[in-house]
């Protein structure tokens, strides 16, 4: 068993994170009115100051000092701001732009490419049902190429991104808070950027015109804090192909939101994606269950 995974008490942390990024659409539609680029511009500058308070009551300044000062862990954890940026970005324009289904489409092939990730960056070992299921899902996303181009950005998008992200954080010696503040530090001078963009606008910005914008809007920090500092946690104590499955539970539930809440419409060339998606995730979760039977039969 990979050492990271010996070292326990991952899963709560990847299970609660999970369950945060699963209900996200929620969040995001009671902000439909807000711009996407402004929207993304608050998330940045609310979770700042979460951070920062959250880093002082618990006492890990010297941590946050370290990883300012150790060229490696910055230059990495700048790596891995411009990739959740980008995330955050697509994913809220996909909301904002009715494209429930993309973005789940998109999460749901992120444990697929983050099995790939591990194969080719961390010496993790594929077997042959594991490579069936990799390829399921490359048909699954060639499919989607041929007949929904128009939203297979958004889709491989997010996949890509969070996949390199959560890869740059494992391989990245930091400890959740003090690596997310380094992060949002990062990203706040283009957050401010967006915002100031949208102030110069004729619209102006959304603050201000709403108290329960306001509220919701402030509300960011910690609805983009929380999760990540719960799944940098679980990255740290986990092998990656593992905490890649685990992901499932958020793709499911945006999936159903867009179903049963957002009444979505759902093209045909996308649910033979999904199809091939789901086929991939069960080939592979019998992979997982096979050998892990194995494994307590040999010890």
């Amino acid at each position: 068993m990979n050492t990271t995974e010996q070292r326990g008490g991952g899963l709560p942390y990847a299970l609660a994170a999970y369950l945060c990024w699963g209900l996200f659409p929620l969040y995001f539609r009671l902000l439909h009115d807000v711009p996407p680029f402004e929207l993304v511009g608050w998330r940045i500058l609310f979770t700042l100051p979460i951070c920062l308070l959250l880093v002082v009551l618990l006492r890990q300044g010297s941590q946050l000092r370290a990883a300012f000062t150790t060229r490696k862990t910055l230059l990495a954890l700048a790596a891995s701001a411009c990739l959740i940026g980008t995330n955050w970005l697509i994913y809220v324009v996909a909301i904002a732009t009715d494209h429930v289904f993309a973005a789940s489409l998109g999460y749901y092939i992120n444990p697929l490419m983050n099995v790939v990730a591990g194969t080719l960056f961390l010496n993790e070992k594929l077997t042959r049902r594991q490579w069936i299921a990799v390829a399921l899902a490359a048909i699954g996303v060639a499919i989607l190429a041929l007949g929904a181009l128009n939203t297979l950005w958004i889709s491989m998008g997010l996949a890509v991104s969070f996949c390199g992200y959560g890869l740059v954080r494992k391989l990245t010696v930091v400890d959740a808070l003090p690596g997310l503040t380094v992060e949002t530090l990062v990203l706040a001078l283009p957050a401010l950027a967006l915002v100031g963009w949208q102030a110069a606008q004729p619209a102006g910005i959304s603050l201000g015109h709403s108290t329960t914008i306001d509220v919701t809007l402030a509300a960011a920090g910690v609805v983009t804090g929380l999760p990540l500092m719960l799944f940098a946690a679980a990255a740290r104590r986990m092998s990656y192909s593992t905490l890649g499955f685990v992901q499932f539970l958020a793709p499911t539930l945006i999936f159903l939101l867009g179903v049963f809440v957002f009444h979505e419409p759902l093209r045909p060339v996308q649910l033979v994606s999904f199809v091939f998606i789901w086929a991939a995730i069960a080939v592979f979760c019998w992979d997982l269950l096979v050998s892990r039977k194995a494994r307590a039969s040999a010890s």
